[in-house]
């Protein structure tokens, strides 16, 4: 894979990997927090057959960072700007938890746009009737409260070195039992080096605050009902396991003329392209080869 950062006529720059082939393109959509790096294990499965690219979104990695502009529609626009630039006319969408919610906003904006869609993410909204939380006016407000005071107290530490970033981020890698060389580069991806020489999060609390306020007044709904490409949901085996996800699904299904559902056994949401990364990546090319052979 080769990497690039190009200028889009919004002024945004997105960096983005990408491998050149005469073939249908395949577009990765990484999740919140993360880089295009969490796909480096995917990406050996389709590139015998499919061009590839993998952007990392506006306030992650390598991107822009504006103050503003985090709703999945902003981020929507920079992809569908991106593939214009590169004159890239369709392509199948694989995305993971954020990836997931921007590639519904694409396939529900570009309908000739997105050949087809496999979300890992997307599943249910925040709040609300096909929420994780619903309740009054007054409950919604002060739940929102409580989770804005959390998410400010977050702080990022500094690093004297790569290897000190790494050893202090794979502690939740290392919880969930996760730890390979997939993660050891994606972490790496994530590691922002200072001109000091010291390393941060690229993932900056600003970004992060904004982008979950506007997840919060997303209904997912509005988008699925203007979806006409084949989806795939892959679904962990927690979500899998939970009422109100799993009633939200049935309902967004419910709205999409195509759709089917794979859980992998012993999946972790997000984390499963790196944790798993041959069987997760199996489901989504038989998924597109199923609907668009070679």
């Amino acid at each position: 894979m080769k990497e690039k950062i190009i200028r889009l006529d919004n002024n945004i720059f997105l960096n983005y990997l990408y491998s050149e082939k005469n073939a249908p393109t395949v577009l990765f959509l990484h999740f919140s927090g993360g880089t295009s790096h969490m796909w480096n294990g995917i990406f050996p499965l389709f590139q015998e057959h499919y061009q590839l690219i993998a952007p990392d979104f506006r306030g992650h990695g390598k991107s822009s960072r504006p103050m503003k502009g985090y709703h999945i529609e902003d981020m929507a626009n920079d992809i569908f700007l991106l593939l214009q630039q590169l004159e890239i006319p369709n392509c199948h969408v694989i995305g993971s938890s954020l990836g997931a919610e921007v590639g519904v906003c694409l396939a529900s904006k570009y309908p000739d746009f997105v050949l087809s869609l496999t979300c890992e993410g997307a599943l249910y909204n925040e709040f609300g009737e096909y929420g994780i939380f619903n309740g009054s006016i007054e409950e919604i407000e002060d739940e929102k409260s409580k989770i804005k005071l959390i998410l400010e107290k977050r702080k990022l530490n500094t690093y004297s070195s790569l290897e000190e970033f790494i050893s202090s981020e794979r502690a939740i890698f290392d919880k969930h039992g996760i730890w390979n060389s997939h993660v050891h580069q994606f972490l790496s991806s994530c590691a922002e080096r200072l001109i000091d020489g010291s390393y941060v999060s690229h993932y900056k609390n600003e970004v992060r605050i904004e982008y979950i306020q506007k997840y919060w007044e997303v209904k997912f709904e509005e988008y699925y009902k203007k979806v006409v490409c084949p989806v795939l949901f892959m679904v962990s085996e927690e979500e899998s396991n939970n009422e109100k996800i799993r009633n939200s699904l049935t309902y967004f299904r419910s709205l999409i003329p195509l759709s089917e559902i794979n859980q992998t056994k012993g999946s972790i949401h997000a984390y499963v392209w790196m944790q798993k990364p041959d069987d997760a990546g199996n489901v989504a090319f038989k998924f597109i080869q199923k609907y668009y052979s070679i």
